[in-house]
């Protein structure tokens, strides 16, 4: 775990899934930080494929990081993390993982740390994304997307983290088009499963807003969710 007593704030950004808004959301309250005068950065320290999630939060953070910094661990396979690096026979050690964020934590008052898809999806020998959570004992925010199937997706997800003793943990339902008829009811629906567990709605914030442009702009719109989200 890290030494809480000589780091920031640290905020860890999971989702119940892949594509469910995580790099959408860390940037909107990375921003809204930064908006509000809070020395506030941004790390994905696994990406997967391609970095653009890496990028976005390179700009929003107006290049405060470097791109190795944001995301030390880049495979150009859309694998897991592990799978990825196993055919490089490479190896990404957990206590590795650590020192990155701590030293990146040490530069600021909060940290945002985007996972990799889900709770279970493997970073490397023997640990997963719930084993480096468990490691940070930071707090944790659940992304889920507002539709059919999630209810059980986020229950899941939910009882695992509680399962590692994780306290400070809010639920965010990201809407997106086009709605179904479970979205009306999805949140409440969860808020009264999982209670004391704050679940809070973010409502369509519109298409293509993987851009800098379009995350500071649309942060102003929904700022106090935002806020609230923060609290």
């Amino acid at each position: 775990m890290l030494n809480t007593a000589a780091r920031s704030r640290v905020v860890f950004v999971t989702g119940t899934d892949t594509g469910v808004g995580k790099t959408l959301l860390t940037g909107l309250l990375l921003h809204h930080l930064r908006r509000r005068g809070c020395q506030a950065l941004a790390m994905k320290p696994f990406c997967s494929g391609d970095r653009g999630d890496a990028r976005l939060l390179y700009t929003v953070q107006d290049g405060e990081l470097t791109l190795d910094e944001i995301n030390p661990f880049f495979f150009r396979e859309p694998l897991a993390p592990w799978v990825a690096a196993r055919r490089h026979r490479r190896s990404v050690r957990l206590r590795d993982v650590l020192r990155r964020i701590a030293d990146v934590a040490s530069r600021c008052q909060c940290l945002l740390i985007e996972g990799s898809g889900g709770l279970l999806v493997p970073l490397g020998e023997g640990y997963s994304v719930a084993d480096l959570i468990a490691k940070l004992g930071c707090e944790v925010l659940v992304v889920s997307a507002n539709r059919l199937g999630t209810i059980n997706h986020t229950l899941l997800t939910v009882q695992s983290l509680q399962h590692l003793g994780i306290k400070g943990l809010r639920v965010i339902m990201m809407a997106g088009p086009p709605a179904d008829a479970s979205s009306a009811s999805n949140p409440s629906i969860l808020a009264e499963l999982l209670r004391p567990v704050a679940v809070l709605p973010l409502g369509y914030l519109g298409r293509n807003l993987m851009r800098a442009g379009a995350v500071k702009a649309i942060e102003k719109k929904c700022k106090k969710t935002l806020a609230r989200i923060l609290a």
